[in-house]
């Protein structure tokens, strides 16, 4: 569904000229310079058309996920305030921002992954804080979190949980046991295209969450505690247990060349192909877990040696702001509202964790979904930030590379760990200071 075309922004009191739209830029860029004139004259036309977006954005989400987006959340926007979003949704954003910001030409709003990725941003001068529009109380700690400076740069629009494994329908709490203990049961995809390796990531970082507690997640993911700690190569051991790495060669290639969205798809085969997922919640909207009816576990209660208690992975898509114009502040305030992310929290794309966003009791809506949104807002839990995604970008990627690497040759993994080592203590990098609620 395309967005909604609302009447054309009224006209903005003077200030600077109008930059360049990123598209034209980077087309610019790309093609032969006698291109240029051409691409010029066709942005004068779209101006004296009054057809210019009167605000960019960049996001992740496509298909299904960007349909959900416009209508839920876009389109009540440009419809309220007559604003154009000239929305764009990449699964290479950052690739995309990086691209964009190197040309000059960013867009107004982006919503990333990382916020260890937006911390670099920031520290470059490039994120303008954001704590005059938006209530940090209607987001916990570690969602809105203020960097060195005393800043906020960025908040949650959509959440995930990601200790949970998912099951079919009917496979009782034995079953469950037995399947987790037998690596072909478990169904695992880590190819995802240039970021292939991050499925592993969330396996590493979820199982030293739950073997080694928050306190020692955290140390780690703010760079404080070395890779090659007695807890993380433990960890690592452990998901070459659970999934097989070094044993099972056929299973180890299956895991390694499999689409991480199609990893489940066998668990519709008759007999099963695979019954665990080990995954974020938004893998529930899944044809295979569909046609399941597939349910959900924590995962401390089927990963060997755990001992936390109430510790839960999260991730979130976090909104943050590089040109601060009239029109985009709107759009954040509009984005940070109650509204809008209960309007995004209902399409069951995923969660928010605004604190009046949540749907009442016994409201519609799936059983699982109710239970994961509860968990996001339990009080008494603790929610850990995906670490590779609040780790500096670069250690992120080498943390993905190396997960994949250790699950085709396990006995490299003092090797991994000691390069990981090296990377962190690299001079320059910026660590999100906190990613747990309540965690020094």
């Amino acid at each position: 569904m395309s967005a909604h075309r609302s009447a054309p922004a009224p006209a903005a009191a003077p200030g600077p000229p109008p930059r360049p739209t990123r598209r034209l830029v980077r087309t610019v860029t790309v093609v032969a310079s006698c291109l240029a004139v051409l691409a010029a004259a066709v942005v004068v036309g779209v101006r004296v058309l009054g057809q210019e977006p009167a605000v960019t954005l960049l996001a992740n989400w496509t298909g299904h996920d960007e349909q959900n987006f416009r209508k839920a959340v876009i389109e009540p926007f440009e419809r309220k305030y007559h604003i154009r979003v000239d929305y764009q949704g990449s699964s290479a954003e950052s690739q995309v921002l990086g691209a964009d910001v190197e040309a000059g030409t960013p867009p107004d709003v982006v919503v990333l992954t990382g916020p260890g990725e937006l911390a670099q941003y920031a520290r470059q001068e490039q994120l303008a804080p954001l704590e005059d529009l938006i209530t940090r109380d209607d987001f916990g700690p570690s969602w809105a979190t203020p960097l060195a400076d005393g800043h906020v740069y960025w908040f949650p629009l959509k959440a995930d949980v990601k200790s949970i494994v998912w099951y079919p329908d009917g496979v009782g709490p034995q079953q469950r046991r037995k399947a987790a203990h037998r690596p072909a049961e478990w169904c695992v995809g880590m190819n995802s295209g240039a970021t292939s390796g991050w499925p592993g990531t969330d396996w590493i970082e979820d199982i030293l969450l739950q073997q080694s507690g928050p306190r020692v997640y955290a140390r780690w993911a703010r760079g404080d505690l070395p890779w090659q700690s007695k807890q993380v190569e433990r960890a690592f051991d452990t998901w070459r247990g659970l999934v097989g790495g070094g044993g099972d060669r056929d299973l180890v290639r299956r895991a390694l060349t499999t689409p991480y969205l199609e990893a489940s798809e066998p668990v519709t085969d008759s007999p099963r192909g695979c019954t665990l997922e080990h995954q974020a919640s938004f893998i529930r909207t899944q044809e295979s877990w569909r046609r399941v009816h597939g349910d959900y576990e924590p995962s401390g209660r089927l990963i060997p040696g755990a001992t936390a208690t109430g510790a839960w992975e999260v991730s979130g898509d976090l909104v943050a702001l590089l040109h601060s114009t009239p029109q985009a502040k709107r759009l954040i305030r509009h984005l940070a509202s109650a509204g809008a992310q209960r309007a995004w929290n209902a399409s069951e794309s995923g969660f928010s964790v605004h604190a009046d966003a949540q749907p009442a009791p016994g409201a519609a809506g799936s059983a699982w979904h109710r239970s994961l949104a509860a968990t996001l807002l339990d009080e008494e839990a603790v929610h850990c930030f995906d670490a590779s995604d609040a780790m500096p970008p670069s250690v992120r990627d080498a943390f993905a590379e190396a997960t994949i690497e250790f699950l085709a040759h396990p006995a490299h993994v003092k090797t991994l760990l000691r390069s990981l080592d090296t990377l962190s203590d690299t001079p320059g990098l910026t660590w999100v200071p906190s990613v747990c609620d309540g965690t020094p």
